[in-house]
């Protein structure tokens, strides 16, 4: 199997330098502090912006067209950088690459909300992307080659909550900012945030000298393969529901280009001596089986937490801040189950702590099936209870599974594997999701539409129903009968979409009986370290 030259570069660091630091040491918690503060803003950039892309737009007077490439291009940011950044760590450090990523995510999303240029603020966007990129790559890293072997998998715990915790608190962040503040907070809360994030990374992070002898081995077509190669297929998935797919060709050159720079990528890193990344290690145990099982629980996860924004915006015209108040029982949840799920993970087999929460998953999703046009923040508790504990189960064991697969020399590639694995399988989500509930949206309007003939009893009946309660605030009878006739057309889409909803609720439990599957596949893993 050939060694990548991440690898090669962590090898000689642990004989230069000691590999765990001491209990004693408070340092390397701050750190833990700083890395894990990156991982939760990482997270929430793409989320708050896509809940208050409305905002943005007239904020920045741009159009509906236009403003749809705001969520994609922070994204595509960080994708670009999310590959680069484990060989960037092992020859620069990686207190130096969240440093440098800190200062550019720091001016970007200070300086987006001055911005009116749509260009000048999707240049701002992607820098801001590319800067945060460097956070959740390095965070595995650093918990595995910093804390103590007994604290390891708490520090994994609390990674794996971190990033689903901002996801399901930016629509009440954003709603609360809108309400009270402006638009401009979705940015400018993170100068808030990373000025102690760079603090905690100064002081907790070791300085590490530059890694000169790695750039002997740099990998440049492998770097540059990947990194364009899989941010055009992250734009592809992003824009394709928008422009329908195969009826675009930009979404069909995006896709085409992304996958054939993918694939080459893939060639040149399997042939090469010193790869940048040791895709070897998906042959090693259960490696490929937990990226496709991380992929397949962000895939359900990123799914419901779509549908369940737009029901309550598309059914019961909900606002951010009231859509948040059901997600934040995804979110609190978490703060209470991380440290008692890492200490059960210590005892029992990560497998089984992995199929416990896939099977909540899936209850969780097939309670929120049973969804009716009158469901609204109170009805969806039960079953978002159930998905916060089933999700947190879940996510924590397949992170804590893939790292105990790996040698520690491999922490910056695992990091690497992981953060693609968690883009591509919530954005593969969200894309499927929306184009499903939209094509289904169409089908179900259609199926109404079809038993609700001209002559038909009972759509006289509820015309007439309308036509009578308008009667008493209108005079004009033709006025009436326009105005009853869009009142039914309002119900019959508002039942379609519901229909639509309850379809995706299903199609999301079926995704837990693959990853379930995927699960049961996996083979028992070596003694763990940690």
């Amino acid at each position: 199997m050939p060694v990548s030259a991440v690898g090669v570069a962590l090898h000689r660091s642990a004989h230069e330098h000691p590999p765990r630091l001491r209990i004693d040491n408070w340092r390397p918690y701050v750190g833990i502090l700083g890395v894990l503060l990156g991982s939760i803003m990482g997270t929430l950039g793409s989320r708050t912006t896509s809940f208050g892309l409305a905002d943005l737009r007239g904020g920045i007077h741009a159009g509906f067209d236009e403003g749809a490439w705001i969520t994609t291009i922070f994204g595509v940011g960080q994708m670009l950088v999310g590959v680069a950044s484990p060989y960037l760590g092992a020859v620069f450090g990686a207190r130096r690459m969240l440093l440098t990523g800190i200062i550019i995510f720091f001016l970007a999303s200070l300086l987006a909300p001055l911005t009116t240029n749509l260009t000048g603020f999707l240049v701002l966007l992607a820098l801001g992307g590319i800067g945060s990129g460097t956070f959740i790559p390095l965070t595995i890293s650093f918990v595995i080659r910093s804390l103590p072997a007994q604290l390891v998998i708490y520090g994994l715990a609390v990674y794996s909550m971190n990033s689903e915790l901002s996801q399901n608190v930016a629509a009440s962040l954003e709603g609360w900012y809108a309400d009270h503040w402006s638009w401009q907070w979705i940015y400018w809360q993170y100068c808030l945030a990373l000025p102690a994030m760079l603090a905690a990374i100064w002081y907790g992070v070791p300085r590490e000298p530059i890694n000169a002898k790695l750039l002997g081995d740099f990998d440049l077509w492998g770097l540059a393969y990947a990194s364009i190669g899989f941010a055009m297929l992250y734009a592809g998935l992003d824009q394709g529901n928008r422009l329908d797919w195969t009826s675009s060709g930009l979404v069909i050159g995006l896709l085409v280009g992304g996958g054939t720079l993918a694939f080459a990528f893939l060639v040149h890193e399997l042939t090469a001596t010193r790869p940048f990344l040791n895709l070897g290690l998906l042959l090693h145990g259960n490696l490929a089986l937990m990226l496709l099982t991380l992929a397949a629980v962000r895939f359900i996860v990123l799914s419901t937490a779509y549908v369940i924004p737009s029901y309550l915006q598309a059914v019961q015209n909900f606002r951010e801040l009231q859509v948040g108040q059901v997600l934040l029982w995804i979110a609190l949840p978490q703060l209470i189950i991380v440290i008692p799920l890492g200490a059960l993970l210590r005892r029992v087999d990560g497998r089984y702590v992995l199929a416990f929460g896939t099977a909540l998953l899936g209850v969780a999703c097939l309670m929120a099936a049973e969804l009716t046009a009158v469901w609204a923040t109170a009805d969806f508790l039960p079953s978002q209870v159930l998905q916060a504990v089933g999700q947190s189960f879940a996510l924590t064991a397949i992170t804590v599974l893939s790292v105990r697969s790996i040698v520690p020399l491999e922490a910056l590639t695992i990091g690497c594997l992981l953060q693609l694995s968690r883009l591509f399988g919530g954005e593969i989500g969200t894309a499927f999701m929306q184009t499903f509930v939209r094509v289904r949206e169409q089908i179900h309007s259609n199926m109404i539409g079809q038993h609700m003939t001209g002559g038909s009893a009972l759509t006289a009946d509820r015309l007439a129903a309308y036509a009578g309660r308008l009667n008493a605030h209108m005079a004009d009878a033709a006025l009436v009968g326009s105005q009853s006739a869009r009142l039914l057309a309002t119900a019959v889409a508002a039942q379609a979409n519901v229909l639509a909803y309850q379809d995706a609720f299903l199609a999301a439990a079926g995704g837990t009986a693959v990853c379930l599957l995927l699960v049961a596949l996996m083979r028992p893993g070596r003694p763990a370290p940690f």
